[in-house]
C-alpha cells in the first residue's frame, strides 16, 4: 500500500479504498445547497504547524484535500487563509478536470473569499491566474478605492454593513448555482459560518501529533448565534496513525 492508503473504520469497514470510494463516501447531497468545512488539527487542537494548517498533513490527507474539492461547485476561503497559505489561482488536477468535464460541470470550482478591509492584491496570481472568475465577498463600510480595483478582476459583493452576513453570503452563492459549497478555513471564518448557522457538515483530519506553543483551533471568532455547535459522526477513515472524521452539524 502506498504512503497514502485509506482504509473505512466505520461504519462498513473496508480496506485501500480507491478515489472512486472516497467520493461517494464525501459526496454532496443531491438537488440542495451544502456548505462543508475542512479542517486539519492535531492530537492537541492545534489547527497549525510554525503558522501553516499545511504543515501538519500527510500525503493521505493531501489526496482527501484534493479529492473534496473535485465536485465543489465554489470553494470558500477567507482571505487570511489565502495570504498566509499562499494560494494562487485555484485549479484542480487533471484527473479532477476529466471527472468535473464527465459530469457536465466547469473544469475548475470558482473562488470565493470573504474580506471586511479588502487588503487583497488585484495583480496577485490569486485573480490573474484564476480559471474562473473569483467572488470577494464583502461590506459597505469597506474602502471605495480597494472595492474598485478588486471589482477589475473579481465579483465584489456586499454581504453586510460592518460585519459581513454569512448567510447572505451562502444565499448569493446559491443563486448563481455554486450549491456545493467546500469551504477551507479560516478559522474566523469558520467560526462567523458557524454561528450563521450555514455549516451542514467538518471533514476533520486527525493528525498524529502534540503540537503545544500557541497554535489556535480551528475555530475563532464570534459565539454569537446557535454555538455550540452539536456534531453527529458520518464516517472514520484511517491512513497509518491519522484518522480522517467526517461530521454532520
Amino acid at each position: 500500500m502506498s504512503d497514502a492508503s485509506i482504509d473505512l473504520v466505520w461504519p462498513d469497514p473496508a480496506s485501500d479504498l480507491d478515489d472512486s470510494d472516497l467520493l461517494a463516501l464525501t459526496a454532496f447531497p443531491v438537488a440542495r445547497t451544502w456548505l462543508r468545512a475542512n479542517f486539519i488539527a492535531s492530537l492537541d487542537g492545534a489547527a497549525t504547524r510554525d503558522g501553516l494548517s499545511g504543515g501538519l498533513g500527510d500525503a493521505a490527507d493531501r489526496r482527501v484535500f484534493a479529492l473534496l474539492r473535485r465536485p465543489a461547485d465554489v470553494v470558500l476561503v477567507g482571505a487570511g487563509t489565502l495570504r498566509d497559505e499562499g494560494y494562487d489561482g485555484l485549479r484542480v488536477d487533471d484527473a479532477s478536470i476529466g471527472w468535473r468535464m464527465a459530469a457536465g460541470m466547469p473544469p475548475h470550482p470558482t473562488l470565493a473569499t470573504v474580506s471586511r478591509s479588502l487588503h487583497l492584491d488585484p495583480a496577485s496570481p490569486l485573480f490573474t491566474e484564476a480559471p474562473a472568475r473569483p467572488i470577494v465577498y464583502t461590506v459597505a463600510s469597506a474602502p471605495h478605492d480597494r472595492r474598485e480595483a478588486l471589482a477589475a478582476v473579481a465579483d465584489v459583493v456586499t454581504v453586510g454593513e460592518t460585519d459581513a452576513d454569512l448567510r447572505r453570503l451562502r444565499d448569493d452563492l446559491a443563486a448563481r448555482g455554486l450549491h456545493r459549497i467546500h469551504a477551507e478555513g479560516g478559522p474566523h471564518v469558520f467560526g462567523a459560518l458557524l454561528a450563521a448557522g450555514v455549516v451542514d457538515a467538518l471533514h476533520l483530519t486527525l493528525a498524529p501529533s502534540l503540537e503545544a506553543g500557541d497554535a489556535g483551533r480551528i475555530v475563532r471568532g464570534t459565539a454569537a448565534g446557535p454555538l455550540p455547535a452539536d456534531a453527529r459522526l458520518a464516517s472514520v477513515l484511517r491512513s497509518g496513525d491519522e484518522l480522517l472524521l467526517h461530521y454532520l452539524l
